[in-house]
């Protein structure tokens, strides 16, 4: 924030979370001339990990919004300016000087035609010269009337109406032997008129006979002319490429930052995945018991506030785990709490809030965090620090019905852990083949960090403390 003057203040965009650079204004909830007080929301603003509302630290009137809503602004902007004195009368500002615009100059009148030589126009071939052409006088005792020239030259250009007499081939004579000539003049045909079918067009004596088979006013019939072959069809056009079968969203936001995070991770972290299939039964039956529990009233209880309890359970008896790798100062950083992860679905993508010091929390406590944490998430209102810190995380894929997956670690972070579908499956349970509710994890884990042995004792825990879940008493 700066004060431009002693009337109008600048609000800049904040930091509002550790190290962005950047936000996208989602919503405005004032207008220039709206009155404001100090702490008043005027704004929602989203960042690369959560949506915040950004409150105004004075009273005024809103002067003037910077940005308007789905505008990405850096970290230090302007968005918005306060009138904090709107009584006060403005200074007007200065006219801006009048810049003189030069006047166009007068065009040049046009010379009149007749001062204009006569020019040679150029003409197609075989039209003639125009009538701006340049006459030759004409030669003694050859003119003729300018009518006379004109028809001449027409009928020679092809225009005139003895042009066809005067460009026609003349007709020759038929060719036929005297005695062919004689029968065609007793029968009253004019050779003219007879087709010669003979060799070099000469007229036979058949020619003479057909001709005269032939009815007066009727043709000889011609050959048909051969049908012109139709055109090949014309393909129709294939859709443009992309015209309007695909859609591009601008990579911005909560999206940008999982991508970032899941691609650094990826090839940061060499990542190792194990996985455990058993019987959960028990735990389920718990579950039922704990809802009707006058400790968890108003609590929600469901398998996931278990395995989070079991998850830490394992942590508490494999501490090694909750660690992280420090590269810059090449050194491992153990940690002596546990900042739970749990990783949410939301409308604007993928978010890993945590629950702080999560170790330390009775069950009903627990429930509680688990509770408003989704909530908050739902809502769209999860802060950035609520996602800062984490040290391992559960996702829970089996809510979309999926057995299991191989989860990518969230940057900074040991383990993860993934919760399958629950479902009914036949299971060899005291010696015998009995219906039970059945499950299977996943554990991956940082293998710079956690070997082999560590990891798998930490994902047999949890699922030995579901499958006997007295265990989370016994072993805690």
């Amino acid at each position: 924030m700066t004060e431009t003057s002693q009337r109008f203040r600048e609000f800049k965009m904040p930091d509002v979370g550790e190290g962005l650079t950047e936000a996208e204004i989602l919503k405005w909830y004032v207008q220039p001339g709206d009155t404001v007080t100090d702490g008043q929301v005027v704004c929602e603003v989203e960042t690369a990990k959560a949506a915040v509302e950004l409150p105004i630290p004075y009273d005024g009137v809103v002067h003037e919004l910077r940005f308007g809503e789905g505008v990405t602004v850096d970290v230090g902007q302007v968005i918005i300016t306060v009138d904090v004195a709107p009584g006060t009368p403005a200074a007007a500002p200065e006219a801006p000087a009048q810049v003189p615009v030069a006047e166009p100059a007068p065009e040049p009148a046009p010379e009149p035609e007749a001062a204009k030589p006569a020019a040679r126009q150029p003409v197609l071939v075989g039209y003639g010269v125009s009538e701006a052409s340049t006459k030759r006088r004409a030669r003694k005792g050859t003119a003729a009337p300018a009518a006379a020239v004109a028809a001449v030259q027409t009928e020679l250009n092809g225009h005139g109406p003895g042009a066809a007499a005067a460009t026609a081939v003349p007709a020759s004579r038929p060719l036929a032997k005297p005695p062919v000539r004689k029968l065609a003049k007793d029968l009253g045909l004019d050779l003219a008129t007879i087709t010669p079918t003979g060799p070099d067009g000469i007229i036979t004596r058949e020619d003479v006979h057909a001709a005269a088979a032939t009815p007066a006013g009727v043709e000889p019939a011609q050959p048909a002319p051969e049908p012109e072959p139709e055109p090949a069809a014309v393909p129709a056009p294939a859709p443009a490429a992309g015209a309007a079968r695909e859609t591009r969203t601008p990579i911005k936001g909560v999206r940008k930052a999982i991508a970032s995070a899941m691609v650094n991770s990826a090839f940061t972290a060499p990542h190792v995945t194990e996985f455990i299939t058993f019987d959960i039964t028990r735990t389920m039956k718990l579950v039922e018991e704990l809802k009707s529990d006058k400790d968890m009233a108003g609590l929600r209880v469901n398998p996931l506030l278990l395995v989070a309890k079991a998850f830490l359970v394992a942590i508490k008896r494999n501490p090694d785990v909750n660690a992280a790798w420090d590269e810059a100062n090449q050194e491992i950083v153990h940690k002596e709490y546990v900042n739970l992860g749990i990783a949410a679905a939301t409308p604007r993508g993928l978010i890993v809030p945590n629950i702080k010091d999560a170790q330390a929390k009775t069950l009903p406590e627990l429930a509680a965090a688990l509770g408003e944490l989704v909530a908050t998430a739902r809502e769209g209102k999860t802060s950035p620090a609520a996602m800062q810190g984490g040290t391992v995380t559960i996702t829970n894929v089996g809510v979309f019905g999926v057995d299991t997956g191989t989860p990518i670690l969230n940057p900074g972070e040991s383990a993860i852990l993934a919760v399958g579908a629950i479902k009914l499956q036949p299971w060899v349970h005291k010696g015998k083949v009995k219906p039970r509710q059945v499950t299977t994890l996943a554990l991956s884990f940082d293998h710079r960090l956690v070997d082999g042995e560590l990891g798998s004792r930490v994902l047999a825990d949890v699922a030995a403390i579901l499958e006997q879940p007295k265990r989370l008493i016994t072993w805690a």
